[in-house]
């Protein structure tokens, strides 16, 4: 329940937005009450989309650092900004660009598939870019001849290997969140509901997804949690999307599987933050214009590839 200085200040950052001409844009990830304010609430790729297509002059990305990245490579034009410079994501810092440029050198013919999740310096040298909803659909589109590096994660890259039985090298790294989660804690969520339908991000390890009914990304989850006959759902990902599950399905009953299931970068942005940062325009988020350029072609080539009709 939102005390009443809350409201005010979230009726203060609509007003704000309002003035200042301020595109608000969202990860599910976040606090409630930030998705209850934001212009737009999605996953990574959603999000890229919203930016790229928004009318207004300034982004203010509440997300991780690669996603107000991805807003500034996008959308040159305008100006974007993050409400918390420290807020990063563990798994994509875990990549080292020398590792992914000797591994170029190495391999000229073989294809780079980076995670959205990944610094701009990475996606420079990457090929095509993919989130947990397309990487599939991106990959299927990779001729079987050619050797792939997915980079990160590693959880995500073994599970579209997998779903396509397709060999692929992958990079070590993973979403620290995403493994607060034990096969032993999911055994008797299932035992106290088994009726229930278990859904889980595919950035989990094997033995989570080997128990799951559903595997996919925030978006989704938040789908098949709508769509779906169960009304008992457990679900296995980070917090902030309960809020989405239970504004979109209030009749159905969601549990989140782990209460350690927290991203604290994600949650490091507050209303407080949000409201400065429109106030005082800051902090801006700027992307070397060569590095810029070299990462737009492999966004542009996920969007494009995520559109095309491969029947």
């Amino acid at each position: 329940m939102l005390d009443s200085g809350s409201r005010r200040l979230m009726d203060e950052i609509i007003d704000l937005k309002k003035q200042k001409d301020v595109f608000l844009l969202a990860h599910y990830y976040q606090r409630p009450e930030i998705q209850m304010i934001a212009d737009y609430v999605g996953d990574s790729y959603a999000m890229a989309l919203a930016a790229r297509d928004c009318s207004q002059s300034t982004i203010l990305v509440a997300g991780v650092d690669f996603m107000a990245e991805t807003a500034a490579i996008l959308c040159p034009d305008k100006t974007v900004l993050t409400p918390e410079p420290l807020a990063t994501c563990p798994m994509a810092n875990k990549v080292v660009i020398e590792d992914i440029i000797k591994y170029r050198q190495e391999h000229p013919d073989a294809v780079i598939v980076s995670y959205v999740n990944t610094p701009a310096e990475v996606k420079a040298v990457s090929d095509v870019c993919c989130t947990s909803s397309n990487a599939a659909k991106i990959v299927a589109q990779i001729s079987p001849d050619r050797q792939i590096l997915f980079v990160p994660d590693q959880h995500l890259g073994s599970y579209i290997a997998e779903k396509l039985g397709r060999n692929m090298e992958l990079y070590s790294s993973e979403c620290p969140t995403h493994q607060r989660i034990t096969a032993e804690q999911l055994d008797q969520l299932k035992e106290q509901y088994p009726e229930a339908a278990i859904l889980v991000h595919p950035e989990c390890p094997k033995e989570i997804r080997d128990k799951a009914d559903f595997i996919g990304s925030t978006s989704g989850i938040i789908d098949y949690a709508v769509k779906s006959p169960y009304q008992v759902l457990i679900i296995v990902t980070e917090s902030g999307i309960m809020h989405s599950i239970s504004e979109k399905c209030p009749e159905k009953k969601a549990i989140l599987a782990s209460e350690e299931l927290i991203c604290p970068n994600m949650k490091s942005i507050t209303l407080e933050k949000i409201h400065y940062s429109i106030l005082n325009n800051e902090t801006l988020v700027e992307v070397p214009e060569d590095t810029r350029i070299k990462s737009l072609s492999a966004l542009e080539k996920m969007i494009d590839w995520t559109s095309r009709d491969t029947g």
